[in-house]
C-alpha cells in the first residue's frame, strides 16, 4: 500500500507536536509493510535532517514559503497534486488548516485519510482571516475525507456535535515512548542546574503556550535553590516570542532552544517536576513524554489536558498566575516520581489501528 503523507512540517528532527507524532507513526507502519513517503516542507530541511530516507519512510521535499500564513496552504497544494502524480493509493493529511485542500484531493481521485490534531484556529498567533480559514478546513475536512483519525475524545466530541461527523471517524490516541532513563548529567551541568531542583516546560514560543505566565508565576512562588527550564523556540520569531525570551532572562530562566535525542533524554530524566500551562491542545505529547519519564505534572484544567491518568490536584486554572505560583510551591516542596498507566498510548498498537483505517478504504 503506497502512503504519501502531508500536512506536516517534516520528520525527523523538526519541532512540533504533529511532527514527534509522525516521527513515531510512521517508520512502524513501513515495518507493518506500508510505503511511506512523507512529504516535508522546504523550508524546514537543514544540513542536520537532511535525508532521502529515514527508517524506511521516504523522504521529498516540496516547496513551501518560510511564512506561516502561507506555508501549509502551499505545500499542500503541491504536496496533493504530487501524491496523484506519484499513484498514491492513500493520502494522509494532518491537521485542520491543510485540510481545506481535502476537496482538491477527492476531485483528483485520491482516498483521503485525516488526523484532526485540534481546533487550531483556537491559537491566538492567528488573526481573523486565518481563523477563519482554518474553520473551513475543519469543515472541508468534517465534509469531504473518507476518514477521520481523532487524537482525542474532545475532538471527537467537536466533529460529532458541530458537524454532525460520526461515520468514519476513528479515536486513536497520540502516542509515547518508555524512555530509557539517562545516567549521565554533563549537559544539564552545563546549563547550570541541580539534578532534581528544576522545573521544565517542553513547548514552542507561541502566546497559547502560556510560558510567559509559568516564568511569572515561578518568579513569584518559593523556590529556593530551583529553577525553571525552558525548552523550545519559535518557528517563526516574533514579537511574543523575543518578549518570552527578554522576560525569562530577566528572571534567571534557562533556555535551551529546540533540543531532541540525548540532550532532551538527559533534560527530562533529571527534572523534578512539567509545567504545562497552555490554554489549547489537542493531546499534547510533551505532557504524555513528561509521564513517561514519571515526573510529578502541572498542567492547566482545560479538558485536553484532563487525562485520566492524572489527579485533581495537578492541575490549575487557566490564565491564574496565582494558583499556578501556588502549586509551583507545593510541588516544589514535595517533589516526588510518579509511575502512569500509559498503555492507551502505545505507539505500536496506534500504527495498527491507523493500519486498519487505510485497510478500510
Amino acid at each position: 500500500m503506497k502512503v504519501v503523507v502531508t500536512g506536516t512540517r517534516g520528520i525527523p528532527r523538526i519541532q512540533g507536536g504533529v511532527e514527534t507524532h509522525c516521527e513515531q507513526l510512521y517508520p512502524r507502519l513501513v515495518r507493518l509493510g506500508c510505503d511511506v513517503t512523507v512529504l516535508r516542507r522546504s523550508c524546514y530541511v537543514t544540513d542536520d535532517n537532511r535525508a532521502d530516507d529515514y527508517r524506511g519512510v521516504h523522504l521529498l521535499d516540496v516547496y513551501a514559503p518560510r511564512r506561516k500564513s502561507l506555508e501549509a496552504i502551499v505545500h499542500t497544494f503541491l504536496a496533493i497534486v504530487k501524491a496523484w502524480r506519484s499513484g498514491a493509493d492513500v493520502v494522509h493529511i494532518h491537521a485542520i488548516g491543510p485540510a481545506l485542500l481535502v476537496p482538491l484531493a477527492r476531485l483528483l481521485g485520491l482516498k483521503v485519510v485525516c488526523t484532526n490534531h485540534g481546533p487550531d484556529y483556537e491559537r491566538q498567533k492567528w488573526g481573523r482571516a486565518a481563523r477563519m480559514m482554518l474553520r473551513a478546513g475543519e469543515w472541508c475536512q468534517a465534509r469531504f475525507a473518507h476518514r477521520i483519525i481523532s487524537i482525542s475524545n474532545v475532538i471527537t466530541d467537536i466533529l460529532c456535535e458541530r458537524y454532525g461527523r460520526t461515520e468514519g471517524v476513528e479515536l486513536i490516541y497520540n502516542g509515547v515512548e518508555r524512555p530509557s532513563l539517562a545516567v549521565s548529567t554533563d549537559y544539564v551541568c552545563s546549563l547550570g542546574l541541580t539534578p532534581g531542583q528544576y522545573v521544565v516546560a517542553l513547548a514552542r514560543f507561541v502566546p497559547e503556550k502560556r510560558l510567559d505566565r509559568l516564568v511569572t508565576a515561578f518568579a513569584q512562588c518559593e523556590s529556593a535553590g530551583w529553577q525553571l527550564v525552558l525548552a523550545g523556540d519559535a518557528d517563526h520569531p516574533d514579537e511574543y516570542s523575543e518578549t518570552l525570551k527578554r522576560l525569562a532572562r530577566e528572571h534567571g530562566v534557562v533556555l535551551t532552544g529546540f533540543i531532541r535525542g540525548e540532550r532532551l533524554n538527559q533534560l527530562m530524566s533529571h527534572a523534578a517536576v512539567f509545567a504545562l500551562p497552555s490554554t489549547h491542545e489537542g493531546l499534547p505529547i510533551s505532557l504524555l513524554e513528561a509521564m513517561s519519564y514519571g515526573l510529578d505534572v502541572i498542567a492547566s484544567d482545560i479538558p485536553a489536558n484532563r487525562l485520566p491518568q492524572l489527579e485533581d490536584d495537578d492541575f490549575f486554572t487557566v490564565d491564574d498566575v496565582d494558583a499556578l505560583s501556588a502549586m509551583l510551591t507545593r510541588k516544589i516542596a514535595a517533589p516526588r516520581r510518579r509511575e502512569y498507566d500509559l498503555s492507551p498510548y502505545d505507539w505500536d498498537n496506534i500504527a495498527a489501528r491507523t493500519l486498519e483505517v487505510y485497510r478500510s478504504l
